[in-house]
């Protein structure tokens, strides 16, 4: 049986401060990865992008269960 289709989003940007909520320096230059079917798929791309800004302290990047958004409840399972 085919895995249902769940959203997550990847997302990432410089942050003001790593100090309590994330809160983004420039909100357009947020940096909008894509949009991912599985949980698995989103951590590749997460991955990814988080390794290439390793050095960079700021940088932050994020997988937003964006499925649990458009319909509370939803799970991987």
């Amino acid at each position: 049986m085919p895995h249902r289709q769940l959203l997550h989003l990847v997302i990432g940007g410089e942050l003001k401060s790593l100090e309590g909520t994330p809160e983004f320096e420039d909100l357009t230059k947020v940096d909008l990865v894509g949009a991912y079917p599985t949980y698995d798929d989103a951590v590749k791309a997460w991955r990814g992008k988080a390794q290439q800004t390793v050095d960079d302290a700021l940088m932050r990047y994020f997988i937003i269960h964006a499925h649990k958004l458009l319909a509370p409840g939803t799970d991987e399972g």
